[in-house]
């Protein structure tokens, strides 16, 4: 299999049925985070100067978790392919491996996008942040800020994409439920906009108390909305602070960790672990059986996890049937919509969740997507899927589950 890099002149893949690419990616502008903050909290997201380049400073510490948050400079698309593949023999680093080039205006402008998803034979993109996976992280200890910044971020969000441009780019706001409150107020405001999905990072919300789980009955309410709204639940990629666990592991802090360079142990140990949580979470206390019509999609965070979480979960409902309202598997099968990695095994997950339910995604522009979005086909047909069962991954479904007709 081949792995093409971007470049301006490439020539992209055509698929002869309406393609719906459920993970596409915006690079954010230097102000993303402070054009709507209010004035009383300026200063807690700023850029700064180190060593001769630029950094992202949260609340007075530099994150590492995005190595150039100006994103002009970025890795190529499709450019860690290899890697992600586990087809790295020599040992290079990630960063030996990718190749650097200047930010496109496709990048960050939604008519530019607009015209590159016409070359690249992309009917319409759910479309997602990149820099936005650093605020939640860091602001656990203070439930309410977490909302004032993540409201300032869509502010921003709808200001330069909207969450619904030309029925193409459906932008994903972030929803935050670490006050319910908040988070209800918040959902009105991005439906009001126009929002046909949602993003939620797969992890707990902040607490006074305690992080907990944003799937617990205190929540039901903003369920309860999503679900008579019909608008779409994501969980993508993020920072769900993870780090923290394999730290303990290996004997270090968060301040010496490197960006895209992480140890064996870390590597191993994370794969996976906050999507599976997640999941589990949303079944076992309940959320999705008390909300049978919410419609959870993972995106951007594999499938390879799926037949572990159905394992565990069928043997502790077995364990203790009382404390689930149904079988897990029914709750998966009804509720669940998958998004494999380009690199994943198809057969498990539509084994699992039903072909209705699985999703393509390219992660576009990110060096671990596909710098050709709609080459996913190919990895269908070397998989022996059938070309009615790929013309549902490749768009039908998406169409379906976001109530949309196919263009």
């Amino acid at each position: 299999m081949e792995y093409p890099v971007h470049s301006q002149d490439m020539t992209y893949s055509q698929y002869p049925a309406p393609v719906f690419d459920c993970d596409f990616h915006l690079y954010e502008q230097a102000d993303a985070f402070t054009r709507y903050l209010p004035k009383e909290h300026s200063g807690l997201m700023q850029l700064v100067e180190v060593n001769g380049r630029t950094k992202l400073a949260v609340r007075g510490k530099i994150s590492g978790y995005i190595p150039n948050p100006t994103f002009e400079v970025v890795a190529a698309p499709g450019s860690g392919m290899e890697y992600f593949a586990a087809h790295n023999p020599t040992g290079k680093s990630f960063r030996e491996i990718v190749t650097p080039m200047r930010a496109i205006p496709e990048f960050t402008d939604r008519d530019a996008r607009i015209k590159l998803m016409d070359r690249m034979h992309v009917a319409a993109t759910l479309n997602y942040p990149t820099l936005a996976s650093v605020v939640e992280v860091n602001f656990m200890d203070d439930p309410e800020l977490t909302q004032i910044m993540v409201h300032a971020y869509n502010e921003w969000l709808y200001d330069e994409w909207r969450f619904d441009h030309e029925e193409r780019i459906f932008t994903t706001p972030v929803i935050n439920l670490s006050t319910l409150e908040g988070a209800i107020k918040e959902l009105e405001w991005v439906l009001e906009k126009g929002a046909k999905a949602i993003l939620l990072r797969p992890a707990p919300v902040a607490g006074w108390r305690a992080p907990r789980s944003p799937f617990l009955p205190e929540f039901d309410p903003f369920w309860a909305r999503v679900q008579d709204s019909g608008v779409l639940f994501t969980t993508h990629a993020s920072d769900s602070g993870y780090t923290k666990y394999s730290n303990e592991w290996v004997g270090q802090t968060d301040d010496e960790m490197k960006a895209f360079e992480p140890d064996a142990f870390t590597l191993a140990s994370k794969s996976h672990r906050d999507v599976m949580d997640t999941v589990i979470s949303a079944v076992a206390h309940g959320m999705l059986s008390r909300f049978p019509k919410v419609k959870m999609a993972t995106v951007e965070l594999g499938s390879s996890w799926l037949p572990r979480v159905v394992e565990d979960l069928v043997l502790t409902y077995n364990k203790v049937p009382q404390q689930f309202a149904e079988h897990p598997l029914d709750t998966i099968k009804r509720q669940l919509y998958v998004a494999p990695f380009w690199e994943d095994k198809l057969e498990p997950v539509i084994d699992i969740v039903g072909l209705d339910h699985v999703l393509y995604s390219s992660d576009w522009p990110h060096p671990e997507g596909l710098a050709d979005p709609v080459g996913f086909y190919r990895w269908c047909e070397a998989e022996g899927v059938s070309k009615d069962a790929t013309d549902k991954i490749m768009g039908e479904n998406m169409f379906n589950l976001m109530g949309l007709k196919a263009a």
